[in-house]
């Protein structure tokens, strides 16, 4: 059993999400107004003078311009870094700056920065190498909590090269990747996801290798690539811990998603459709909730684009039902609570994607699909920048899930399943054939039009394999017999 996690509270990972609710142009103005009042609420109570100073300068701040302190101002930001903190490069609203509120964080942050040095100097005098690395990162989680993502990643390094505990090298890098997270520092986020990994797979206790999961996961949605986060999201469901990088209600939408478009229909059958801490979430009535929560279920081991639109047009959303709070599996019968209240997130439309989605009804499927942009893709910092990819990637499997059961299939009968008119199935379809993704055509000519798939001959393939590797083979059979031939005759 390892020891405790270290330095895993800093930075508030949640400050970054409303900087990003802030500059986010498809949040509603209360959501935006509730945001900066947390964010200003946070930079008071942790003294974050260098993020207040790095977000509302008025001209070096990357939601203000110069001149500009007021909160209803439209402003363009000049940093590159700022591209991963912020929802769009034009700010609809920003954080005003104080001087006097900023050189009283300031104060405030050389004064314990005094006395950490203070601490660290008696410890080097008076006491031994533990107490001195104690000293160091205390320093280290103070830079993290303020914000300033220089120093603190510098510290971090720090300590770790004078540590020689596996298991306080990890949380170190951890610790480093959440503040790539709070950046959106893509390639500091991988660097060090990569080196973690290392250090776990050299001896890491089963506790920080099960968190490593919840990070590599969500390093890889900010990559697009789903199909690798699906797994290590989902395997953290059940053995969740990581509350320092998200709640246990994102994590159910984070794995969700992601399996749900890239998963194959098998394995998106038993790992989110019956999955037990899933199903304890999205369950359809209070029954499936209680089945899984005991565990009697079980199933085992940019922009918006014009044609989503015009779907949308064509498709009216459901009722939102009541809001559920996501529970913690793995807190149930311990003493072990999460450490802050959750919001209640209404996952209705989650549910009514994964069901409508295995049981092929399309047209909810879209409802669903649209409500699911407007609640969780557009709102969320780390699902917001391929909302559009993964919108045309549902629409695709869906597509694939109908098409590949039928030889021919009439394309008004097919539009009026999905919800949506003939010409935007159309335009819709002739994409992903046109990119290879269907195997089929469009027959408008005659008629309303048929779409006919030209699905691969299996056993055509297989002969044509067979002969491929034969001609292979007998041409190293050939080139073998030569050498062995040249060998004789050298030795006669």
């Amino acid at each position: 059993m390892g020891s405790d996690p270290q330095y895993a509270k800093w930075p508030a990972l949640p400050l970054a999400q409303h900087v990003f609710t802030i500059t986010n142009p498809y949040a509603a103005k209360p959501a935006q107004q509730a945001a900066v009042k947390c964010l200003q609420d946070g930079i008071n109570e942790h003294k974050m003078a260098p993020l207040y100073k790095y977000l509302a300068h008025p001209t070096e701040g990357i939601l203000n311009s110069s001149g500009e302190t007021t909160s209803s101002a439209t402003t363009k930001l000049r940093k590159p870094s700022a591209a991963g903190i912020v929802a769009t490069k034009t700010v609809a609203a920003s954080l005003p700056w104080d001087e006097d509120l900023y050189n009283n964080l300031k104060a405030e942050n050389d004064k314990e920065l005094h006395e950490f040095q203070k601490e660290e100097d008696d410890a080097v005098e008076q006491a031994g190498e533990t107490e001195i690395m104690a000293a160091k990162g205390k320093r280290a989680d103070f830079f993290a909590k303020i914000g300033d993502k220089d120093k603190a990643i510098a510290t971090y390094e720090d300590v770790f090269e004078k540590t020689g505990i596996l298991g306080t090298k990890i949380d170190l890098v951890l610790a480093i990747v959440r503040m790539g997270l709070f950046y959106g520092d893509k390639a500091l986020v991988k660097k060090h996801v990569a080196r973690a990994k290392t250090l776990v797979d050299s001896g890491g206790d089963w506790d920080r290798r099960n968190r490593l999961k919840a990070y590599e996961g969500l390093h890889l949605l900010t990559l697009r690539s789903y199909n690798l986060a699906a797994p290590l999201l989902l395997d953290s469901l059940s053995t969740f811990t990581s509350y320092e990088l998200c709640t246990y209600s994102n994590l159910v939408v984070y794995s969700v998603l992601a399996g749900s478009v890239s998963l194959k229909r098998v394995d998106f059958k038993s790992k989110v459709v019956d999955a037990p801490e899933i199903k304890a979430i999205l369950g359809a009535d209070s029954d499936d909730k209680l089945l899984a929560l005991s565990g009697a279920i079980s199933a085992g081991p940019g922009a918006e684009d014009a044609e989503m639109r015009d779907a949308k047009d064509t498709v009216s959303p459901t009722a939102p039902t009541k809001a559920t709070t996501a529970v913690n599996l793995t807190t149930l019968g311990t003493g072990v609570d999460q450490p802050e209240v959750e919001m209640a997130v209404d996952f209705s439309p989650l549910a009514q994607l994964v069901n409508s989605l295995y049981n092929g009804h399309y047209k909810l499927f879209f409802q669903a699909l649209a409500l699911v942009e407007e609640q969780f893709l557009t709102q969320d910092r780390y699902l917001h920048e391929h909302k559009s990819w993964f919108i045309r990637e549902m629409r695709l499997r869906a597509y694939q899930q109908l098409l590949q059961s039928y030889r021919v299939v009439g394309l008004e009968s097919m539009a009026d399943d999905f919800g949506v008119t003939v010409d935007f199935l159309d335009r819709d379809l002739a994409k992903f054939i046109a990119g290879g993704r269907i195997p089929c055509t469009i027959d408008r000519v005659t008629g309303k039009g048929v779409i006919e798939t030209n699905r691969p001959d299996d056993k055509n393939k297989q002969y044509q394999d067979v002969v491929k590797q034969g001609d292979q083979l007998i041409t190293k059979l050939q080139k073998y017999g030569q050498a062995v031939r040249l060998r004789g005759s050298e030795r006669a």
